[in-house]
């Protein structure tokens, strides 16, 4: 695996250096906003992980994340953060992060995280491998869906899905997830600790902000071309339901 760590403490730095090279990765260092960028953009397609300081000098997190997901809105993003604001957490996971760790963390915690995640981008990966087989032709057939309500569409090998006909703009890798993950059984009701095991595919530690953001992304993204279809069951978690605007 190939990391890029924006860190602009050192000392932490030098940390996951050596618990990087004990899982054999080859980990570069950005100490500063405008540094990471450039590194980044050096050559944007290597990179298997991004984890981001929140609180960088020359150019802040925030402003990192937004110009990375500018140019890949695949490459995974963990953003590390000593900020208490929840706020901050939320926004930071607005502008494109997959996941946040709150500081000071367990290196062992960040090391997990990492490899939840990019797990789970490998598996996106093969997916779209299977269903989407070169041809001589180099013809993509969009006409078979892995979910269609009528009214809602989803190609797994593509990673598009449709509201009505029209195109849900713009989901990042987790964003459809959990849409594939809530429109795979309409009307079932999934908790967040559920929705954090199979989207996320790590155990539950207490994130509920992660899913909250995620959801509230997508539902935006959703009202652009149709009718909201997330559905929130208070107390309870979230549910996909497009029974009603089915009907009309």
């Amino acid at each position: 695996m190939k990391i890029l760590m924006i860190e602009d403490n050192k000392s932490v730095s030098e940390m996951m250096s050596m618990f990087f090279q004990k899982e054999n990765w080859d980990a570069t260092f950005a100490y500063d906003g405008n540094e990471a960028v450039e590194k980044f953009n050096e050559s944007p397609d290597v990179w298997d992980m991004i984890t981001l300081d929140l609180n960088l000098p020359g150019k802040d997190g925030m402003e990192v994340a937004k110009e990375i997901r500018a140019v890949s809105k695949t490459v995974p993003i963990i953003m590390l953060t000593a900020r208490d604001s929840e706020s901050d957490q939320v926004l930071g996971l607005e502008f494109g992060a997959d996941d946040y760790v709150t500081k000071p963390f367990s290196p062992i915690t960040l090391i997990a995280r990492i490899k939840a995640i990019h797990r789970r981008s490998e598996n996106i990966a093969e997916e779209a491998s299977k269903n989407n087989p070169a041809t001589d032709s180099g013809d993509n057939d969009n006409s078979e869906f892995d979910i269609d309500t009528g009214f809602f569409q989803l190609n797994a090998g593509t990673r598009e899905a449709y509201l009505g006909g029209k195109e849900i703009p713009d989901l990042t890798p987790k964003e459809f997830d959990l849409l594939k993950t809530l429109a795979s059984k309409p009307k079932r009701v999934f908790s967040r600790e559920q929705l954090l095991e199979q989207v996320w595919d790590y155990d539950y530690f207490g994130e509920e902000r992660t899913v909250d953001a995620h959801i509230k992304k997508l539902r935006q993204k959703i009202e652009k071309v149709g009718p909201q279809v997330i559905e929130t069951v208070w107390g309870v978690g979230y549910k996909f339901d497009d029974s009603e605007v089915k009907a009309k």
